[in-house]
């Protein structure tokens, strides 16, 4: 298997530091605002990786961890007049249905920054004693310039550096390159060494992937984004303090633009995950994203989702069969040549024409084929199950459709049985109204010899 590493910017054979085990760790969310499709590419792409080496056979630790401290946080906690807490406990709630609802698995360790407090500040004092940082009024920052290899995984020379640097007012630095490790905050801060304060966004993650994966790790991806200054930030301190490797492939996937630009809620240029999912389902949110080479940018469009979802109902639609759980799948050569596709740096493309030839096949009947696609296909984590509503959904769809007809209905199947009535009667204004207003909330209806079900777009 080869993946594209960013800090040496070629694509290298993986091999974990203990065999047939990945510790592996994503930058997590910032939780004050609504996850947007730049947040689902960067946790679905890293999703497939992580379903595709369990797949393969490795036994893997993924830990994502939540910044619930942060200046964007305490910003809305000013503006809403509640606690950060209440602030970031909301929005974590709102991140995860979102995560839940683009079926990415859970990672199997999510720390919150606030829970990891003390492993931070003892990273910081590591960095104190050996002369990498400093206290500087309440402050500690982390001295760029000794450490020689700053900006080998941005590929940026220190001179360059220097010349964007700036001393903000309040600070006490000692060069204009060096970060902040802490910060002081009497208001919203915690009690550490230096004072009242809190941990700068960086030193984070280097204490959470320490905690939680130890000091050097298989794999560090998220977005490309964060390559400078955080991640960069992050091989500086965790290097420094540790005094060895911290990271083996670094792994960043690219921008979702729409008209060009990369999608941000600093450019206000960004779709909702909750708001897409009322026009497209995850299945082909994530066919749109694994369509593309996850390295490089995608652009968002309706005409490319539309794409998409004709491709997922293509490949979903095949004709069913029983699985076969006695089929071998990785004798057959549709499983060595997804696994080639795959292992040749995550070539999700390629690996969905492999499901797509699957697709006809079953269609014509044959044997095998559906199980084959079945099994490649959910993993790389598109779901065979027909989505369904709650309860409490059924009865909003139920009161629109009453609504359109001035009638009142108690299940889905005394609607269908007044249509069935309609159709009988040949009141066709009646049964399109029907049709039409189901049609607005995402219901259709599916006429057989058998009788008429219903199913979610």
């Amino acid at each position: 298997m080869k993946l594209h590493n960013s800090y040496t910017n070629t694509l290298e054979e993986f091999k974990p530091i203990e065999e047939n085990k990945v510790k592996m760790y994503v930058c997590g969310p910032t939780v004050y605002d609504y996850a947007h499709l730049g947040h689902a590419r960067c946790y679905i792409t890293w999703d497939v990786l992580y379903r595709y080496l369990k797949f393969k056979g490795y036994d893997v630790t993924y830990c994502r961890n939540v910044t619930d401290v942060d200046d964007k946080i305490l910003k809305k906690a000013s503006q809403e007049n509640k606690t950060p807490e209440e602030v970031s406990s909301f929005w974590y709630k709102q991140f995860a249905n979102s995560m839940k609802a683009l079926n990415t698995l859970k990672p199997d360790i999510e720390p919150f920054a606030t829970k990891t407090l003390g492993e931070m500040i003892s990273i910081v004092k590591d960095l104190i004693k050996n002369g990498y940082a400093y206290e500087a009024g309440g402050d500690v920052y982390f001295r760029v310039k000794k450490f020689s290899k700053y900006g080998y995984l941005s590929k940026q020379p220190i001179d360059q550096l220097e010349s964007g640097a700036r001393i903000e007012v309040g600070e006490l630095k000692e060069d204009p390159l060096d970060f902040a490790l802490w910060k002081k905050d009497e208001k919203f801060g915690y009690n550490s060494p230096w004072g009242v304060g809190r941990p700068g966004w960086h030193i984070e993650c280097s204490a959470m992937s320490r905690k939680y994966l130890g000091k050097t790790i298989d794999i560090h991806a998220g977005g490309a984004d964060l390559i400078f200054p955080h991640h960069e930030n992050e091989i500086a301190q965790s290097e420094c303090a540790n005094g060895c490797k911290f990271v083996n492939y670094w792994l960043h996937n690219g921008f979702v633009t729409i008209n060009k630009e990369k999608m941000s809620k600093s450019l206000g240029n960004f779709l909702t995950i909750d708001d897409l999912l009322k026009k497209y389902d995850a299945n082909t949110i994530r066919f749109f994203i694994l369509t593309n080479h996850y390295r490089m940018p995608v652009e968002f469009s309706d005409e490319a989702l539309s794409s998409a979802a004709a491709g997922v109902k293509r490949m979903l639609n095949a004709k069913r069969t029983t699985i076969d759980e006695t089929l071998d799948i990785t004798t057959t050569d549709d499983y060595k040549k997804f696994v080639e596709a795959m292992d040749d740096d995550l070539n999700t493309s390629k690996a969905l024409a492999i499901l797509f030839d699957l697709a006809g096949r079953a269609n014509k009947d044959e044997v095998g084929a559906f199980t084959i696609l079945y099994k490649l296909a959910t993993a790389l984590g598109f779901s065979f199950e027909k989505a369904s509503l709650s309860d409490d959904e059924i009865k909003s769809v139920l009161d629109h459709v009453g609504k359109a007809l001035d009638k009142e209905f108690q299940s889905m199947d005394d609607l269908i049985s007044f249509r069935k009535q309609a159709r009988d009667e040949k009141n066709w204004d009646i049964a399109d109204k029907i049709r039409i207003s189901l049609d607005e909330v995402g219901i259709i209806l599916k006429d057989s010899k058998d009788g008429t079900t219903w199913e979610v777009k």
